[in-house]
């Protein structure tokens, strides 16, 4: 075989070898874990190189005890994009979790860079974070009262001594204009709170009708209305300090509450508004920043309730004049056992001069709650208010 001859196999196997697409497992990078919640997460990732090979599979794997893999917890993503999202489900309140993206093809499984997150507690987050789904009111340590709560015998309380006052937001869906900002109180003779007839379905619906909706979790008994009403206080001034990042103007704040709920709407609106802070009640608080911004609101709605206590409406229409109250709305039903005490209560408010609309459900008893069809009327009412 001549020299010739060996040189050009050699270059022709040579070629071949070039020509010859190495093949291997992708690369794809895990994304920031977003929208965290007690019990949901968004993770997603991007894949960077398929490895020579069409991808077959691509999502997100998670456990409790780090570096996950698909034999954990999978959520698998369908779609034909090279980066991606996902929704994960049914997780824990208060738990850490390791998250990556993955990728497969022919050759194997390739997983991104692991992140960690932890869902949040369903008493609260870190205090004073506007973008949480919960919003703790007050730093740890300091926070206004005159009640010594520290044990719980017999679970004879709602809430245990450890509980922390904090809202709940129900944003306004992306596409819909936002016209103001809502809080809510649910009821429950403050012994329990009605969230679920009376906090979050109601807050649900305002949010779709274009209002941030916050659900206030107050302290109950053994606080008193007092210690409360300073926690609604504390929950106005949170939601006027971040306006600009709930896209609302400032005096764009309304507070309505159900029975017991409403009747610590009026509580602080009588008594903790303004700049009126905690040290009013406990001489022990330390005033911080928020409470130089204002708790001033200008709209209140009472859902069967009144300004008073409970069972008791107050008629002091000397009081209310005195006041600088913003105008109300009042619900109730004619079949209510305090239908009486709603009535008296609008009577002196008008006496007053206090502007008041009144939307009364026929035949229907105390606590319907979200029923009644009451709210679009609400919504028309309000409204009306924040555009003065």
């Amino acid at each position: 075989m001549t020299l010739a001859v060996i040189l050009m196999g050699i270059c022709l196997l040579s070629a071949c070898t070039d020509n010859k697409q190495e093949t291997t497992i992708p690369t794809i990078e895990t994304e920031a874990v977003t929208n965290i919640s007690i019990t949901t997460a968004t993770c997603g990732g991007s894949i960077v190189t398929d490895g020579g090979e069409p991808v077959i599979s691509k999502g997100i794997c998670w456990n409790i005890v780090g570096n996950p893999s698909i034999k954990d917890s999978t959520l698998i993503n369908d779609d034909q994009s090279v980066s991606f999202t996902s929704a994960i489900t049914n997780l824990m309140p208060s738990t850490t979790y390791y998250v990556c993206a993955y990728a497969t093809n022919s050759n194997g499984t390739a997983y991104g860079e692991e992140k960690t997150f932890t869902t949040l507690s369903e008493k609260g987050n870190d205090y004073g974070d506007p973008t949480q789904t919960q919003i703790i009111l007050w730093p740890d340590g300091n926070m206004p009262a005159t009640t010594v709560y520290t044990t719980n015998p017999n679970n004879q309380y709602f809430d245990d001594p450890e509980f922390r006052p904090y809202m709940v937001y129900f944003p306004v869906k992306e596409g819909v204009g936002i016209k103001g900002a809502v809080l809510i109180c649910a009821g429950g003779a403050f012994q329990f709170r009605s969230d679920s007839n009376e906090g979050t379905p109601v807050a649900r619906a305002l949010s779709e009708l274009g209002y941030q909706s916050f659900v206030v979790n107050y302290r109950l008994r053994p606080y008193t209305q007092q210690e409360g009403a300073l926690d609604l206080a504390r929950a106005v001034r949170f939601v006027r300090a971040h306006a600009e990042y709930y896209g609302i103007r400032k005096n764009d704040i309304a507070v309505m509450g159900f029975s017991a709920g409403g009747i610590l709407c009026g509580e602080m609106v009588l008594n903790f508004k303004g700049t009126i802070n905690g040290s009013s009640l406990d001489s022990g608080y330390t005033p911080d920043e928020l409470d130089k911004i204002s708790a001033n609101v200008s709209a209140i709605g009472h859902i069967y309730s009144f300004y008073g206590r409970l069972s008791v409406a107050s008629t002091n229409a000397e009081q209310f004049r005195n006041s600088n109250l913003p105008p109300a709305f009042f619900c109730y039903g004619t079949q209510d056992p305090f239908v009486s005490q709603f009535a008296a209560c609008v009577n002196a408010l008008r006496q007053a001069n206090v502007p008041v609309e009144t939307h009364i459900l026929q035949d229907w008893p105390h606590g319907y709650g979200y029923r009644g069809d009451w709210i679009p009327v609400f919504d028309n009412w309000l409204l009306k208010q924040f555009q003065q």
